[in-house]
């Protein structure tokens, strides 16, 4: 008794594969390649678009403005009382107080927030300001000049503005 037995192929049950036209799958080659171009290209895109250095220099323009509103607001009591400048303001490069704030050692300019006539409220740094002052410094010298500075900076920056 001889019994002819012929091997049937199964669609449901492949031994290779491979050799299946329906199989898609990718090499482990492959998508480690992928892994490390996605890599790669991270790195690139934080380098160019340093989130840090943005936000840093974000802070920094809003400082620039902030002082030059300060030294405006001043310039203009000044303009509107024959040159007089607040009397508050002394030699020494001092806090400016926040509006509302102690300001036992700080400069108080509340004349300037008054009926806000020349300013609503004192601008604060970004970064926050000190327990009762607004963090940005205000000065003069001898000749009357007025410099108003802001000593936290970001990426090295030296802030100031003299009038």
């Amino acid at each position: 008794m001889c019994y002819n037995i012929k091997w049937v192929q199964s669609p449901y049950f492949n031994l290779n594969p491979m050799k299946n036209s329906n199989y898609r799958g990718f090499a482990l080659l492959e998508v480690l390649l992928v892994i490390t171009a996605l890599f790669i290209l991270t790195g690139v895109a934080v380098f160019a678009f340093n989130p840090g250095d943005k936000l840093g220099d974000k802070n920094n323009m809003q400082r620039r403005v902030d002082v030059s509103r300060i030294l405006d607001a001043v310039s203009q009591y000044a303009a509107d009382n024959h040159g007089t400048l607040p009397r508050t303001i002394t030699a020494t490069s001092t806090e400016i107080c926040k509006t509302g704030g102690n300001c036992a050692g700080l400069i108080n300019l509340s004349v300037l927030t008054a009926n806000e006539k020349y300013l609503s409220v004192l601008p604060i740094d970004p970064a926050g300001g000190s327990t009762n002052g607004i963090t940005y410094m205000i000065s003069k010298d001898d000749s009357g000049q007025v410099t108003v500075s802001a000593p936290l900076t970001d990426n090295g920056e030296t802030i100031f503005v003299r009038r």
